[in-house]
């Protein structure tokens, strides 16, 4: 079986991460994946970059101008916005030609447009979709924040001035993608349950087969190792507690910055001697920005892309904290959980799902620092911490390994495969 990954980038963000380990997955279970991308950033030879031209430029220009357009030239919620007008035909490559399966991941930002998606769905190759947000199932969001209009239809959206309107950008593009879908099959794959269950609401996707299937890592590159080597390895201090917070770019409102700092001010005024024995590692791009806000002695990182360190970094820390507000299954959780590391986090989207509360973590009621300061302090002071990082091992053995991802998406382009050779 042949299989061709989409994703706008090879490894910038955590679609394309997930990407690229369910490729590597693949390819060690038998499947033979390639990955076919806007953006390749490496000479790994499994993954075909489109080739640059002005046309391809034009094309997330002309997106990007529409949306700035309709933002009232307002750089507010610019990037939130994707509403697929432009893309690269990518039927006529020997690429597409050869696969027997097009994989779907995230393809916004110029990749590929709604039309290129009809184009692929008219060839008659099945196709699959993972869900990375719940972008193919709106009008033009990647998360709701609690908008409930995907469920019959999207208009008067909340991203745009004045909340658009009744035929807005965001009613004009779910329209669009209702004539792209229209008559055809798309087996969807969401990498959590919470969204699986978000996914199947959506008027967009009646009829459509939707399953959860989660991301997939190597536990052979992310694992436990000795604390101090990896300390050391990491320039991080040897005496003291270490609290970890990750996100490609920390100054994202959705990762939760704000209450991650309600809580360590939460936890220093009822433990002062948080103060002398307790520091934060800050990971991603924007670190420097916030550790001033931070209460305790704080180290920014900056964006990392070196894997070698940033396992040393996981493994340096006793608590991984992600209070996100909007998330799906975040690659940082499984990274933390691989290398042995409990991880607290909100009630929200699929956390819930990856941390199993008081058995290799503590989820936190939504939005409540106190419960968030109360979970860090359970973690680092009064938990069996060795009993919590083994049960993160176990845990991501059992439900994230590449064996056992990858069966799954076998199984999900078999039943693909036979419903295509059905219809026919």
């Amino acid at each position: 079986m042949r299989v061709l990954i989409l994703n706008t980038s090879e490894k910038t963000g955590g679609a394309a991460v997930a990407a690229n380990r369910l490729m590597e997955a693949l390819n060690n279970n038998g499947v033979k994946a390639k990955m076919l991308v806007r953006d390749k950033e490496t000479d790994q030879i499994t993954v075909v970059g489109l080739k640059q031209s002005l046309m391809r430029q034009w094309g997330f220009l002309w997106e990007r101008s529409v949306v700035f357009w309709h933002l009232h030239f307002s750089k507010k919620h610019l990037f939130e916005i994707d509403i697929a007008n432009c893309g690269t035909d990518i039927t006529r490559m020997r690429e597409f030609k050869e696969a027997d399966v097009i994989h779907l991941h995230w393809i916004n930002q110029g990749f590929i447009s709604l039309k290129i998606v009809r184009k692929i769905l008219d060839s008659g190759k099945p196709v699959v979709w993972t869900m990375h947000d719940i972008w193919p199932a709106t009008g033009i969001c990647h998360y709701t924040r609690g908008c409930k209009h995907f469920k019959t239809r999207c208009y008067s959206c909340q991203l745009l001035p004045g909340k658009g309107g009744e035929t807005d950008l965001a009613y004009k593009t779910w329209e669009a993608k209702r004539r792209m879908l229209k008559g055809q099959n798309i087996h969807f794959v969401t990498c959590s349950r919470w969204l699986e269950g978000e996914a199947r609401q959506s008027a967009l996707l009646v009829g459509q087969q939707v399953v959860s299937i989660p991301n997939a890592i190597d536990t052979h590159v992310f694992t436990r190792c000795d604390k101090t080597t990896a300390r050391m390895a990491a320039n991080l201090p040897l005496d003291k507690k270490i609290i970890l917070f990750v996100s490609q770019k920390v100054t994202d409102v959705r990762k939760g910055m704000e209450f991650f700092v309600e809580a360590l001010e939460k936890l220093v005024a009822s433990s002062p001697e948080t103060k002398d024995n307790t520091v934060v590692a800050v990971l991603g791009g924007h670190a420097e920005d916030v550790v001033e806000k931070l209460p305790l002695k704080a180290y920014p990182l900056g964006y990392v892309s070196e894997e070698k360190l940033i396992v040393n970094i996981y493994n340096a820390a006793d608590v991984f904290v992600l209070p996100s507000i909007e998330d799906n299954l975040p690659n940082t959780i499984m990274e933390a959980m691989a290398c042995g590391v409990p991880c607290v986090g909100f009630k929200v989207g699929g956390i819930p799902e990856m941390i199993d509360h008081l058995r290799n973590g503590y989820v936190a009621k939504f939005r409540d620092s106190d419960d968030l300061a109360k979970g860090i302090q359970w973690v680092t002071s009064g938990a069996d911490g060795i009993n919590l990082s083994d049960n993160c091992l176990k845990k991501v053995l059992a439900s994230y390994s590449q064996h056992s991802v990858a069966l799954k998406y076998i199984e999900v382009y078999n039943q693909a495969l036979a419903f295509k050779h059905y219809k026919i």
